[in-house]
């Protein structure tokens, strides 16, 4: 790669360069063309959200580029999984020859734009409240619901910790959770375990209803057979969900405890 204001090469031009200088910076030129293609790909995929799938040649004409350069930008975003080829429907009879190649949004191209599923689930999350009177029956009801849910999500953790060793299973538990989105992992902790969950999915909903971090940290007690106590939660404003997991030579099911949910760890 080309870099700007490259300096003659051999042993005294690294020596009176420095040590620093051993990477040099990109040229700005450079960078504005990366940048430039980048947007150019965002243009692309922007146009296919607005419009539906569309073929290159549609997308040539609407973004006034050669179908050559489309071509090339089309080929990258189908190797990073934002946009999918597909046969182009055809309504009647289908003519003769080949059916156009169209280019479509995948879920995770569509993910890259603006959603409002945080909202949603806001919303529906304020009417189960609202529905069932408000109050402390409202909390009661959301409670019910973050309980439910996370018995649906439960299972598939319990079929993964059967057969684990007590020591083991807040590891195992961190691979799961993992697999679900929520970058956990598992470390040791002077007097026990900590369960370090360092992505949430749901956050911001749990931000308003912190009821669906209670209800994850009572499966977690169940799960792990003893009592845990969450010391830290995404939710409330720290950088990672914190639960932590103490010592038991003889594991048994106890209530988890929530108190301290939202605050840092001591």
């Amino acid at each position: 790669m080309k870099y700007a204001g490259e300096a003659p090469q051999g042993p005294a031009a690294s020596s009176a360069a420095g040590p620093d200088s051993a990477m040099p910076a990109p040229a700005p030129q450079e960078q504005r063309a990366h940048d430039d293609q980048r947007g150019t790909r965002n243009r692309v995929a922007r146009s296919i959200l607005d419009h539906g799938p569309s073929t290159a040649a549609e997308l040539a004409v609407r973004l006034e580029l050669t179908s050559a350069a489309v071509r090339r930008h089309l080929d990258t975003l189908v190797a990073e999984g934002v946009v999918e080829a597909r046969e182009k429907r055809v309504y009647g009879a289908r003519t003769r020859g080949r059916p156009a190649k169209v280019f479509a949004l995948t879920d995770c191209g569509r993910d890259a734009f603006d959603q409002a599923y945080d909202k949603l689930a806001e919303d529906a999350l304020r009417w189960i409240a609202q529905s069932a009177g408000g109050g402390e029956m409202g909390e009661a009801a959301v409670a019910a619901f973050a309980r439910a849910r996370m018995a649906a999500q439960a299972d598939a953790y319990r079929r993964a910790l059967e057969g684990v060793a007590p020591q083991d299973r807040a590891e195992v538990l961190a691979r799961a959770l993992t697999a679900d989105g929520y970058a956990a992992t598992a470390r040791s902790a002077p007097v026990g375990e900590q369960l370090c969950q360092h992505h949430c999915p749901v956050a911001h909903v749990a931000e308003q209803f912190p009821q669906l971090c209670e209800a994850e940290t009572e499966v977690f007690s169940r799960l792990l057979g003893t009592h845990v106590q969450r010391l830290a939660t995404i939710a409330h404003g720290d950088g990672v969900c914190t639960t932590f997991i103490p010592k038991s030579s003889t594991p048994k099911t106890t209530t988890a405890s929530t108190s301290t949910a939202g605050r840092n760890p001591a």
